[in-house]
């Protein structure tokens, strides 16, 4: 097939819409549901994604995508109790394929809801069932076990899209895109992200395990896909938070370091010995969990989010907090162009980051350099940009 209609384009009004190639067939297929041109390129994004994840290190890949940008990506190694907890996927015994997704939805619940799913392998049953409970719109996959399958359809009252693609295909050097009637063209970014990259140490520090070099692989090969100017944390093999399409890099490190810092709170003891009462949605308990570790809410949502317990918990003190979260130390950080200023490095550091990629060049290198220093982070130059638009 070399051509699909689509509803609309990205709002109702635009129509025609349609997917079709240039030359040759269609390297997917729509196995249920009707997608549209958005669902269409977060799905294609995505695909890409946990595919060089899967190249990269071995493990099947998911990610969560929202708006042509990554929530969340991971590779299904094995969860800590306490990251299960906060993912609600406590004492289910998942698969590899099926962890991979948790992970991913779980850097950042509340932008994933409603989100479109990408994953490396064939979607088992157990995937099928962990997605089962989350609110989202769509998956694309190499492949489906009949039982998923079966059981996805039913997923949205019958509506949820599931996209079916060949592992096999791979796009031509050239692309080009219409903006404004006008067209442009370009070399498909192709480059490699792999343990090479991360060659050029300039800090004093560095010693970077494997563990940290797969965190970086992981967070640059998710930046590639991430709507530019981007930051992305990565910890334990898996996003942990990103911030995608701010015109300023440290907007980008706040937000990116936000998220990181809530993953990781998500997993306090206070937030897990939260009792809910009965009945409430996953979505509901991620969003009252987003205003508990909320330092700003005001007196009237605070009313409406107590109504959601049993039991009232205590707020965490902003020590209490701070202490948690430089625990976890190890984290990596990396970034999708230069380091222009060293606050971007005074910001990350609030959230453990001890390992950053970053591509070098800037005229203030040597102060970003002094300031990694200061902290006693690794870090290298990749001498790669990644823009994404």
């Amino acid at each position: 097939m070399k051509e699909l209609t689509v509803k609309y384009g990205c709002n109702p009004h635009q129509k025609p819409s349609r997917l079709f190639m240039k030359e040759g067939d269609l390297p997917l297929e729509v196995l249920h549901g009707t997608p549209s041109y958005i669902n269409f390129m977060d799905a294609l994004n995505a695909w890409q994604l946990v595919r060089e994840l899967r190249e990269e290190t071995g493990f099947p890949a998911a990610a969560s995508f929202k708006h042509v940008s990554p929530a969340g990506a991971a590779i299904g190694i094995p969860m800590p109790p306490a990251l299960a907890a906060s993912c609600h996927v406590e004492g289910k015994t998942l698969s590899p394929v099926a962890v991979a997704y948790a992970r991913a939805r779980g850097a950042d619940r509340v932008s994933s809801y409603g989100d479109f799913v990408a994953v490396s392998d064939v979607v088992d049953i157990s995937l099928a069932d962990l997605l089962a409970k989350e609110v989202s719109d769509g998956i694309i996959a190499p492949g489906f076990e009949p039982e998923a399958l079966e059981k996805l359809k039913t997923k949205k009252r019958g509506a949820y899209v599931i996209l079916k693609m060949d592992p096999s295909y791979r796009p031509a050097a050239k692309e080009s895109r219409d903006v404004f009637g006008i067209t442009l063209e370009q070399l498909r970014n192709d480059a490699r992200i792999d343990a090479s990259l991360l060659r050029q140490v300039v800090t004093r520090e560095k010693d970077m395990p494997e563990s940290a070099i797969r965190d970086l692989i992981i967070a640059t090969i998710t930046l590639k896909y991430t709507q530019s100017n981007s930051i992305c944390f990565a910890f334990d093999g898996q996003v942990i938070g990103v911030g995608a399409g701010q015109q300023s890099r440290i907007h980008c490190t706040r937000l990116a370091a936000g998220k990181a810092d809530n993953w990781m709170l998500r997993q306090h003891p206070k937030v897990l010995g939260m009792q809910f009462r009965e009945g409430l949605s996953n979505s509901v308990k991620d969003n009252a969990v987003d205003q508990f570790l909320r330092d700003d809410i005001t007196d009237v949502e605070l009313d409406e989010w107590r109504t959601l317990f049993t039991e009232v918990p205590d707020k965490l003190s902003k020590q209490e907090k701070q202490d948690f979260i430089l625990a976890f130390g190890g984290i990596a950080y990396s970034s999708d162009a230069f380091i222009p200023f060293r606050d971007n490095l005074d910001r990350a550091a609030g959230s453990g980051t001890r390992y950053v990629a970053q591509a070098g060049g800037s005229v203030k290198d040597a102060e970003v350099i002094a300031a990694a220093d200061a902290y006693g982070m690794v870090m290298c130059f990749t001498g790669l940009r990644l823009f994404h638009h």
